[in-house]
């Protein structure tokens, strides 16, 4: 069926005007214009002619069946639009009108109705609000834009209408091919997933690249693109990424956790690129569609001026790959061809009166070192450069074997060096900056496709138990479960917690403190009291009997005082844990997108700087690790200075652990064990506090 809309052979336009300005013309025009090879069935009630080609006054009147039909009538008018188009065996339609549920509840009724009918006749609906469909290597532009690109490798899909039409402007300014572009509009029916799919399996598609306010389906999204990144590069804009807010202190889950995050944590799993900007869509697009993919993150720099090669180099350490450690035998080759002066180190400098025939040394140089994965080319404009000449001659030497970026600096003296490159193929940019950002993109693209296979580990654990708790709690009809029943949880899933238990009198409390051991902490237990601290809740180090009466009797009147609403269950005595860093890990189950892990360090870094990282679960061995070395602070695991690193493995366990019981019981909503205390190699971790929120309605 998207066989139809995106190469039908006989389109239908419903409103087809004509009249310049309207887009039932606009559609029409583009057609005839763009040179359409199947048939156009333009459709007014009035009848008439336009360009030569015939208006019926109806698809009766026409009377051949259609594949698709693009509508261009007042909203009011397209329910009995489309129910004649599907009539007349239309497998596509797009629903060019806007004024639907973007409005108001009565239009969304409408849209609903207009796709159930779609969906009755076996057929599929892209819009409503859209622009429409463009594709160039069937020379079809079924859209009312102004410009239809050249033939070309980059796919566009867009849920904003308007910014496919500056997409285009932008391709025509840069001669750039592009080779589909669907403006998705309200996704009533066919939405990015669809699109996704079907850009898969189009061999003229080389490249796809998105503008997404919003997902429809989150777990489906994630299959499908991380398919179709495994065989090509997928570009995503997300608009709309605004904090979900915070529902807690920022030392929860759920408070650091929020639209964008979620977003994040998806596409990094699926290897989709993320540009933050437009600007950076494009830039990477452009690479990604002119050069291979690199094999590593060596890169070599050549530049005819010595403060943008630094630039360069600053931004190559900066995004984190390296310059390339060039030869000696490229040295040694480039001092006999360069001018004594010039630099063979990298950056490459060729010095300020470089002409072609220097930069064309410098390029088949650095090509042939095996220690080079990509090139960036730097020209600024001397009295003596060659823009023109300096671009053909790069292109003459590149050999498509490692990606070549350039950054031609300046306004007009150089443009016709950087149109020259972009009809080599060769991407340019304005600065070295924005060179080595598309860059990196591709090395990060290159080293997701080289991961290795994903396999998640299983642990042996107490599914039983946890499944007899989680039915008590929702017997109980609250959602909050404390630290009791929350790490009678995590113990069931092998989590080291410390000995320790729940008193409800000061006897009990004496009579089990040598039971457990000292020293000691107590601390309140209520399902009311989600920050204990906050309310005198927490007593640690007791050493004796006495401490341990005192503590408890303080605790429950200062906590009965500033808390007077709250259920008091008693308070939890249990053993102090041992010495070590303090590390917060959690769950937080995004609406879309499922239950997201996070990880960071304890007290300012994640209070204050908010350092911290997430990941989809269920998560690998190797994506465990991915997220600690995601923090500004992982190098302090490590160990920095001579002070000691901490067990990593365990960490990474824990959040394996943590993957596998959110997975396994979908009613844990959310999940924070916090502190999470770390010892060295070889030493205990243990959950010192922990706290799960569950979903009252979502089912185990």
């Amino acid at each position: 069926m998207l066989e139809s809309l995106l190469r039908p052979n006989v389109v239908a336009v419903m409103g087809a005007s004509r009249t310049p300005g309207k887009v039932g013309n606009a559609v029409v025009v583009n057609l005839i214009k763009g040179g359409f090879e199947g048939e156009v069935v333009p459709v007014n009630p009035s009848g008439g002619e336009l360009r030569g080609q015939r208006f019926y006054t109806s698809l009766e009147e026409y009377g051949k069946p259609i594949e698709m039909s693009v509508i261009a009538v007042p909203t009011a008018a397209v329910k009995g639009s489309v129910t004649s188009s599907v009539r007349a065996g239309a497998k596509a339609v797009i629903v060019i009108t806007a004024g639907f549920k973007e409005v108001s509840e009565e239009g969304a009724k409408l849209e609903r109705e207009i796709v159930e009918i779609c969906r009755a006749h076996g057929a599929r609906m892209m819009g409503p609000n859209c622009l429409g469909v463009m594709n160039t290597h069937h020379k079809m532009d079924a859209t009312f834009a102004n410009y239809m690109p050249t033939p070309g490798g980059i796919s566009v899909l867009s849920q904003s209408g308007a910014l496919c039409t500056a997409i285009l402007d932008w391709a025509a300014a840069r001669k750039m091919g592009l080779a589909t572009l669907l403006s998705i509009g309200n996704k009533a029916d066919l939405n990015e997933t669809d699109f996704l799919a079907a850009f898969a399996d189009d061999d003229k598609t080389k490249v796809v690249v998105g503008y997404l306010e919003g997902i429809v389906s989150g777990d489906e999204f994630v299959r499908i693109a991380e398919s179709v990144a495994a065989i090509k590069p997928v570009v995503i804009l997300k608009a709309g990424t605004t904090s979900a807010g915070s529902r807690a202190a920022s030392s929860h889950t759920g408070a650091l956790a929020g639209a964008d995050i979620a977003y994040g944590a998806a596409f990094r799993r699926a290897g989709i690129i993320r540009a933050d900007t437009f600007e950076a869509l494009f830039d990477y697009a452009t690479a990604f569609a002119m050069q291979p993919i690199p094999q590593g993150d060596r890169v070599a720099i050549i530049t005819n001026a010595g403060g943008p090669g630094i630039m360069a180099a600053d931004a190559v350490e900066h995004a984190g790959m390296r310059v390339a450690s060039l030869c000696p035998d490229t040295a040694d080759s480039l001092r006999k061809k360069l001018p004594a002066a010039a630099s063979v180190g990298n950056p490459i400098d060729v010095l300020g009166d470089a002409g072609a025939e220097r930069y064309a040394q410098a390029v088949e140089a650095a090509q042939s070192d095996p220690t080079v994965d990509a090139i960036v080319v730097i020209l600024t404009p001397q009295a003596m450069t060659q823009p023109l000449e300096t671009a053909r001659a790069i292109a003459a030497k590149a050999n498509g074997q490692k990606p070549l970026l350039a950054a031609f600096m300046g306004g007009a003296d150089v443009m016709p060096g950087r149109d020259e490159l972009v009809a080599a193929n060769l991407p340019d940019y304005p600065s070295p900056e924005r060179a080595v950002a598309a860059l990196k993109a591709m090395v990060d693209y290159a080293a997701w496709r080289r991961r290795p296979p994903r396999v998640v580990a299983r642990f042996p654990v107490n599914r039983r138990r946890v499944d007899r708790i989680i039915s008590r709690q929702f017997r109980t009809g609250r959602a909050y479960m404390g630290e009791v029943r929350a790490k009678e949880i995590l113990k069931a899933y092998d989590f080291i917690v410390p000995d320790g238990r729940l008193v409800t009198t000061v006897d009990e409390a004496v009579e089990a403190a040598p039971r457990i051991g000292y020293p000691l902490a107590l601390k309140i237990v209520s399902p009311d009291i989600v920050h204990k601290s906050d309310v005198g809740g927490v007593k640690l180090n007791l050493n004796s009997a006495q401490e341990v009466a005192d503590a408890f009797e303080l605790m429950m009147l200062r906590v009965g005082r500033r808390a007077p609403d709250a259920l008091l269950e008693g308070a939890y005595l249990e053993q102090m844990v041992p010495k070590g860093r303090e590390i917060i890990l959690g769950m937080t189950r995004d609406p879309q997108f499922g239950p997201m892990l996070m990880f960071g360090l304890g007290g300012i870094f994640v209070e204050v700087m908010k350092d911290v990282t997430f990941h989809l679960a269920p998560i690998t061995s190797d994506e465990a690790m991915q997220m600690l070395m995601g923090t500004r602070s992982y190098r302090l695991l490590e160990g920095v200075r001579g002070e000691a690193g901490v067990n990593l493995g365990a960490i990474a366990e824990a959040l394996q652990r943590i993957s596998q019981l959110v997975t396994d019981f979908p009613a844990i909503a959310e999940l924070d064990i916090n502190p999470f205390i770390v010892g060295g190699l070889g030493e205990d971790s243990v959950a010192a506090d922990a706290r799960i929120q569950l979903s009252l309605g979502g089912g185990q």
